[in-house]
């Protein structure tokens, strides 16, 4: 009977650490694998005219803009469809985070919904994570689902709507 006692006991302390575990403000960083943001993603209606006025504020020269790729390279997803959407991208590197802008081109995709829905403003923020799918399910199955997801050079990226729980898009970008 005593024996049962502590075995029943050393089995509740173990269940109470287990669910500590997954209720403690470090889970953050073990789901995600980090816990360092690397970028503002910002969507703009004009690129070109949004990149002068952030060089001039920020002392910077106005960086070059690029298209991202087509679908049949990007294999661009957006709500579990393909999706022909591109955008127009302008990187400003800062010494502690990268501030993205976008201009929505093309079809469907988080950033024109974004842009219609609320105007121009901060549309994510991102970290870099190791094994994508895996966060990808973890997230979701803590109500932050996979909104687009799709490939660029040297890696690939997702977006989750974290906008209910955390009140902004997270962007996991996972680089090869």
């Amino acid at each position: 009977m005593k024996a049962t006692r502590v075995v029943l006991l050393m089995l509740a302390v173990f269940a109470a650490g287990v669910l500590w575990g997954r209720l403690s403000p470090s889970t953050s960083a073990k789901l995600l694998g980090t816990d360092e943001m690397v970028q503002v993603g910002i969507v703009v209606k004009d690129i070109e005219k949004a990149s002068r006025a952030y060089a001039e504020i920020l002392g910077m020269e106005v960086p070059a803009w690029f298209l991202t790729d087509t679908v049949d390279k990007s294999h661009t997803e957006f709500r579990g469809k393909p999706s022909e959407a591109r955008a127009k991208l302008a990187f400003f590197k800062l010494k502690n985070i990268t501030l993205e802008l976008i201009e929505p081109v093309g079809g469907p995709s988080t950033w024109r919904e974004f842009l219609e829905e609320h105007g121009q403003g901060v549309h994510h923020v991102a970290f870099e994570v190791k094994g994508m799918e895996e966060k990808v399910k973890l997230l979701a199955e803590r109500g932050v689902p996979l909104l687009q997801k799709g490939d660029y050079e040297g890696g690939r990226y997702a977006y989750v709507d974290g906008t209910r729980r955390l009140a902004v898009i997270l962007e996991l970008l996972e680089n090869f």
